[in-house]
């Protein structure tokens, strides 16, 4: 997808359509319509000859979308999950994989990154009711697995405002909810991780859309995604206007919610309180 993009960008640059791009490559304009939205595996030879169409002819710079290339026709370790996953959601594992940067807003309940083991279950049966007890499992260790990305020598930078309403809604028992509450406090001591929590009492506020996450990558050439997740699919917005509203409505966010330490504070009383 980030691939996809980024020829996208090449050829729009060039002046270049669809229909040529596909005549140089033997391929038809849709081919090239779904290289660039990243639906369609690449060709080393493909990406080569619409690199050289494009003008791209400096070293580095091919050799940087040749390696994105290769990456994205290999199946990472979220791929052994694909029974329990739905079928939009292995992409943005893979990008959530790749950022060094996420931010997030979330109201519904703790983000995944952020979720104790019970609490996942609990989150899980409720969205995944009817399901076996072997996929509930298997979803949840999939989580888990994602957590140890946030966790490991190499984590990226995860900034997080959380609406108070996911702090109260229960999922699990008390214990659970006790128990999460706990983890986000010792998870936002974290040097890399930064927690707000927006309060009940700001009232309106600029996240009135919903939940969303940016991600951004350390290739400096790659544009940031906006992932927005929906019932049956989820949308990923990498166009420079969709991007700047999202990272302005998050900033309106973090300027609104009270700090880090501050928001530690009110979690700590609310899970005095549960």
């Amino acid at each position: 997808m980030l691939l996809g993009s980024q020829l996208r960008r090449l050829r729009e640059a060039r002046g270049i359509t669809r229909e040529a791009a596909g005549y140089s490559i033997r391929a038809s304009e849709s081919k090239i319509s779904r290289m660039e939205l990243g639906r369609v595996s690449f060709k080393t030879r493909d990406v080569e000859d619409l690199l050289t169409l494009y003008g791209i002819d400096g070293e580095a710079e091919r050799e940087s979308l040749l390696s994105l290339a290769r990456e994205a026709n290999v199946a990472g370790w979220w791929h052994s999950y694909s029974d329990v996953l739905p079928s939009w959601f292995p992409t943005y594992v893979g990008l959530e994989g790749a950022a060094h940067l996420i931010r997030v807003y979330e109201v519904q309940f703790v983000h995944g990154l952020l979720q104790t083991e019970d609490y996942a279950r609990a989150v899980v049966r409720r969205g995944m009711r009817g399901a076996s007890a072997a996929d509930i499992e298997r979803r949840v260790a999939l989580r888990l697995e994602r957590q140890k990305h946030l966790l490991g020598d190499h984590a990226p930078e995860f900034h997080i405002v959380l609406d108070e309403a996911a702090l109260h809604r229960p999922y699990g028992d008390r214990e659970v909810m006790r128990g999460q509450l706990r983890h986000l406090i010792e998870v936002s001591e974290r040097p890399h991780v930064r927690l707000q929590v927006m309060p009940f009492a700001f009232g309106g506020h600029s996240g009135e859309s919903g939940a969303f996450t940016l991600l951004s990558f350390p290739e400096s050439d790659l544009s940031d995604v906006v992932y927005l997740e929906q019932l049956t699919s989820a949308l990923y917005l990498d166009k420079r206007e969709d991007v700047a509203q999202y990272e302005h409505a998050l900033k309106e966010l973090q300027q609104d919610s009270p700090g880090p330490e501050e928001s530690r504070g009110l979690i700590r009383r609310l899970a005095e309180q549960v």
